[in-house]
């Protein structure tokens, strides 16, 4: 499988944009603690309080969206493919706490007529150059695999987004990827969006912080 076939293409991104997404980030998070805490009175905002909040806030059922290439899944030179590292470890962490996922990924329109049609050529290219005893967790992701239907439609164009965030309903919208301008255009969009992979931060946007942004005031 070609390297580039499910990889989202991407431009470099000034400073500035990146600091703007870190703080989207932090601010989110920080307000949804801050707006969770008075439902306790111990003081104790740990994500268990947050869950008995009650009258304070509503549930807002986060999903967690991924990029797929150089994201949850690397590509090696000879074309082979196996899990990010801590990709495999987060998903489950994601799966044991009942947080929903999906995929915001770029394959060529050509692979069918349909999202799963492409979904399931994208999972033949995929597992055909699987390396690693642990498979590529697609249960996970049902049919919230979302591709484009147009070559116009390929990412950074906001379409596959749109879809996404339209398909979510009033769910809160996560978007994890590697590609600064793919985090800058997702959280544009409303996304909470993280960028993974860079240094000296968590690999994945933090479990916690997950489950905490599925509560917001009412």
């Amino acid at each position: 499988m070609k390297r580039s076939a499910f990889k989202g293409t991407g431009m470099g991104m000034s400073r500035a944009s990146l600091a703007l997404g870190a703080a989207l980030v932090s601010t989110v998070l920080c307000a949804t603690a801050s707006a969770a805490a008075p439902g306790n009175a111990s003081g104790d905002t740990g994500t268990d309080t947050v869950a008995h909040t009650g009258a304070g806030t509503e549930r807002a059922c986060p999903i967690v969206y991924f990029d797929l290439g150089e994201t949850l899944v690397h590509t090696a030179e000879e074309g082979s493919t196996g899990y990010q590292p801590g990709a495999a470890s987060y998903l489950r962490a994601l799966r044991e706490r009942h947080i929903s996922v999906g995929l915001i990924t770029n394959v060529p329109s050509s692979w069918g007529a349909t999202d799963a049609e492409r979904a399931a050529r994208l999972k033949k290219e995929v597992d055909a150059t699987w390396q690693g005893t642990t498979p590529f967790a697609w249960k996970d992701f049902g049919d919230r695999i979302l591709t484009p239907r147009t070559e116009a439609e390929r990412k950074p164009a906001p379409t596959l987004w749109q879809r996404a965030k339209a398909d979510s309903g009033r769910c809160r919208v996560v978007y994890q990827a590697e590609t600064a301008e793919e985090v800058n255009v997702a959280s544009s969009l409303d996304f909470v969006s993280y960028q993974v992979g860079r240094p000296h931060r968590p690999a994945f946007l933090p479990v916690r912080l997950v489950e905490l942004l599925g509560h917001r005031p009412r």
